[in-house]
């Protein structure tokens, strides 16, 4: 795995420079919706995925805006955040065209928020259709760390993943409980939320079949 691994990050930088600088690939970290944008979305798993393969990460997110031109330059993005919200048509429509190009969007409703859980789905279901939940056997669950649980914090009941498949392909994937993994980032915190406890490993593996796939 770890010889496929070098060859994509290579392939990367020479198709993507700007994401992927000496073979760096670069993640961003999308503004939305006008100004809303991730504070509390650890990058940690960034070196995680360094040390334990091949893939040469930028250790830090790079902002990137759903409307820009910009982002069909980044193979990862992730998007985060509490509240209401609605996509502009251009935004949705970037959405579209960069994970049907190759793009993959790793989401999470900051801090278990039912309101921004609540806007993703309806601009999820309005541009691609409705997600789906993922199964424990797919390969994000063992592509660097074996995860056999998703344990959600503060619930009683088992977390869970959902997606957007195109092309017998996962591009995006979605946590209404949350990967934001705050307690690795600083001054934060996920308040009254039911974070996934494993959410370092998980967001790991995700970003790790987002390149192999």
């Amino acid at each position: 795995m770890k010889t496929v691994i070098c060859l994509l990050t290579l392939l990367l930088a020479c198709l993507c420079p700007a994401s992927a600088k000496e073979g760096i690939v670069q993640c961003g970290n999308l503004i939305y919706a006008g100004n809303k944008t991730s504070r509390c979305f650890s990058d940690e798993f960034l070196s995680t995925v360094q040390q334990k393969t091949s893939i040469s990460t930028s250790r830090r997110f790079r902002a990137v805006r759903l409307d820009s031109e910009e982002l069909f330059q980044f193979p990862f993005v992730v998007m985060t955040g509490e509240g209401n919200f609605t996509l502009t048509s251009k935004e949705r429509e970037n959405l579209k065209k960069y994970v049907a190009g190759g793009g993959f969007l790793l989401a999470s409703a900051g801090c278990s928020s039912e309101t921004w859980d609540k806007s993703f789905r309806k601009e999820m279901t309005q541009t691609f259709g409705e997600m789906k939940p993922i199964p424990m056997q797919h390969p994000i669950f063992s592509t660097v760390f074996p995860i056999k649980t998703l344990s959600a914090g503060k619930k009683p009941t088992k977390g869970h993943l959902e997606g957007i498949t195109i092309n017998d392909k996962l591009v995006v994937v979605y946590s209404a409980d949350g990967l934001n993994d705050s307690s690795n980032s600083r001054g934060c915190c996920c308040c009254g939320g039911s974070e996934l406890g494993n959410a370092l490993q998980i967001n790991a593996n995700i970003l790790a079949y987002a390149l192999l796939r």
